[in-house]
């Protein structure tokens, strides 16, 4: 690559400074993703970006059918509906609302349709609560959706157009998901960057492009789109003589989605001068970290600010921040980790009887590995409990007396930062 092709297209003087909230930067990039139908159902701390969204409807600043539904399991079927029939569709939702939607995360996945949903992360009931942990979102991990979280206010308005372009890529054909952390990020205002209208309709390729399937009763390839004029049959009874069959197709596209995210991850570069890692990871000093910490969401800016003291101190830690939690990136985890004597995942929510789920995800990717390191388990910030500096560095003065001991119990592997005694 030439010099002249890693000077963005669109560098930051070419861009529009925007002074807006995790959810209003959301519906800004849904406005300029030329999206033909929204549904819309409100629920805190989500409401703002179907809410704000609205407005440009009313404005005549989109051309887009705002449909309002009574619920979030209507918001999801008319998404399936839209791009079904061909459309560039999109809604968003939060704990109980998404829980709702949960049955119908199935079939868009299984049609293989593709359309971006943002999920603003809030922890499930009960007790009801408002305020953001990640119960939510692992509600939806084996859904078949891709999963992409942000860190900050500006990635959620990169992440979101960067989806549509994932989700209608040919060899994905599959929905994604947009995560940023209530309050945290859906209501703290942030200056962020924006590209002009024509330079995001470019980066899309315009509208949607529908893919093409054989059908036997036809001669040719058809549109996967329900058109009067060219029958086809979506979702069909499939039992165990075919429905086997049909799964796999699905786990392909999820497997060639690692692919399309870093290329798309590094397109946007080349577009705005803005990366996130490979796309699939954030690492941050870990080449040559003895400990790791690994998170998902905002608390990595956090937790990033405390590491890089101690790396003044000499301390050997990094931070790996996981964006794509599906598909989830084990290639790039393992290499990763692989010289880290003592690896903390820190989870934003609880499964009763079990470790967490990006814990999970972790050992199950390194368990083959020879020389794999010490994994402990912290669970943090459940309900939107605050995860402050303080807490980062006990965490890690912990971490460092076990990496002087050199174990750690087993009981000992499954910790909790910031719980009352």
């Amino acid at each position: 690559m030439s010099r002249l092709e890693l000077i963005p297209k669109y560098p930051r003087e070419k861009q529009i400074m925007l002074n807006v909230n995790g959810d209003e930067a959301i519906a800004y990039a849904v406005k300029q993703s030329y999206v033909d139908v929204v549904a819309a159902y409100p629920i805190t701390p989500q409401t703002i970006i179907v809410e704000k969204f609205s407005e440009f409807v009313a404005n005549g600043e989109v051309h887009t059918e705002f449909v309002a539904v009574e619920s979030e399991h209507s918001a999801m079927s008319a998404c399936v509906g839209a791009a079904a029939a061909g459309a560039r569709a999109f809604t968003a939702t939060s704990a109980q609302g998404l829980a709702l939607m949960v049955e119908i995360l199935y079939i868009a996945s299984g049609l293989r349709l593709p359309m971006v949903l943002a999920v603003v992360n809030r922890a499930l009931s009960a007790p009801i609560n408002i305020h953001n942990d990640h119960a939510d979102a692992y509600l939806m991990r084996d859904a078949g959706w891709v999963m992409l979280f942000a860190e900050n206010v500006q990635e959620a308005y990169d992440t979101t157009i960067q989806a549509f372009k994932i989700s209608e890529h040919p060899e994905v054909q599959l929905p994604v998901s947009v995560h940023i952390d209530g309050f945290f990020l859906s209501h703290t205002l942030e200056n962020i960057h924006v590209l002009p209208d024509q330079a995001v309709y470019e980066f899309l390729g315009g509208p949607r492009k529908l893919a093409k399937v054989k059908v036997d009763y036809y001669d040719e390839e058809v549109d996967y789109a329900l058109d009067p004029a060219r029958p086809l049959s979506m979702g069909n009874l499939a039992l165990y003589d075919y429905y086997f069959e049909m799964k796999i197709p699905q786990l392909k596209a999820m497997e060639k989605a690692v692919e399309v995210i870093k290329q798309v991850n590094e397109e946007w570069y080349q577009l705005t001068g803005r990366k996130y890692g490979n796309g699939l990871v954030d690492p941050y000093m870990v080449e040559d970290a003895d400990i790791v910490i690994v998170a998902m969401g905002s608390s990595t800016g956090t937790i990033r600010s405390v590491v890089k003291k101690y790396r003044e101190k000499g301390v050997k830690i990094g931070v790996l921040r996981i964006r794509s939690f599906r598909p989830f990136p084990h290639k790039d985890v393992r290499e990763l980790l692989k010289d880290a004597k003592l690896v903390a995942v820190m989870d934003k929510a609880i499964g009763p009887g079990q470790y967490g789920a990006l814990y999970l995800d972790i050992a199950a990717t390194l368990y083959h590995e020879k020389n794999r390191p010490v994994l402990i388990d912290y669970v943090y910030g459940l309900g939107g409990r605050d995860l402050s500096p303080s807490m980062i560095e006990e965490m890690i003065n912990q971490l460092l007396k076990d990496l002087e001991r050199g174990y750690v119990p087993e009981e000992e592997r499954f910790r909790f930062i910031g719980v009352r005694a």
